[in-house]
């Protein structure tokens, strides 16, 4: 195994962290899958001539974007679970546990909610965080309770100011202890060094190349354009559609 220099976490830790991640990625799919929602063929026709792509270039594409959104399950995953390795008191305790926080550390008294992205929250699940941690404050008066966004809109480590509605109006509230911070800025407080997150970032490329390497099974495959007929490539398409439709029996 590589060094990958990263004095915050070991090289079999960080290792096997990127393949638990990578092991939990949606890697494969086929023809029923594809089209468990009934797949637009106009738009993929369309696609294809636009864009300059081959149908199967374009059914590749179709293919990584109705499997995209169950792995941003896994990018949690990966941005939370990381902090179990880093010891002096960090914990990520079970859902539902300890307050149903996604990282804490009780020496510290740090309580954190943790997001991939600074618009993932509406107005409701962002009020009811605040409230949890309004919550936690008043019972812990030396808690800091923390909103950490893996991609925020800048580097930050802010008072998180919100508008919550009660009895049909809003009310603006603000509290030092209840902190918005960009994943930078946690990573700096948990590991004691304001580039542990770039020094992260620089490296899991070749970490994902040396656990694609130990396992194939990681690499992407999809059958959807194998399933398809050749002889009549786009009647096979279409036929996944509108296949009831008038006429398409003699597409």
């Amino acid at each position: 195994m590589r060094n990958y220099n990263l004095e915050f976490i070991s090289n079999e830790d960080i290792f096997n962290h990127v393949r638990n991640t990578a092991m939990q990625y949606r890697r494969s799919i086929n023809l029923k899958e594809f089209n468990k929602n009934l797949i637009d063929p106009i738009k993929l026709t369309f696609d294809a001539k636009i864009y300059g792509q081959s149908l199967e270039e374009t059914i590749k594409s179709e293919c990584l974007r109705q499997i995209d959104k169950s792995n941003n399950n896994c990018i949690g995953y990966f941005h939370q679970y990381i902090f179990k390795f880093a010891g002096n008191g960090w914990e990520v305790p079970e859902n539902g546990e300890k307050g149903g926080f996604d990282v804490l550390n009780d020496k510290l008294h740090i309580y954190v909610e943790m997001k991939n992205k600074h618009n993932t929250m509406n107005s409701a699940s962002g009020s009811d965080t605040y409230i949890k941690m309004q919550n936690k404050i008043l019972r812990d008066d030396k808690a800091t309770c923390m909103l950490v966004e893996a991609i925020a809109k800048r580097s930050q480590n802010i008072t998180w100011e919100v508008s919550i509605n009660k009895n049909g109006r809003k009310e603006h509230y603000s509290h030092e202890r209840i902190r918005r911070v960009s994943m930078d800025k946690f990573y700096e407080i948990v590991f004691h060094d304001k580039l542990a997150f770039f020094k992260l970032c620089k490296v899991l490329p070749d970490i994902l190349d040396d656990v694609i390497a130990v396992d194939k099974s990681t690499m992407f495959t999809s059958t959807v354009y194998d399933e398809l007929d050749k002889a009549d490539f786009y009647k096979s398409l279409y036929l996944l559609a509108f296949k009831t439709y008038e006429g398409f029996e003699n597409f």
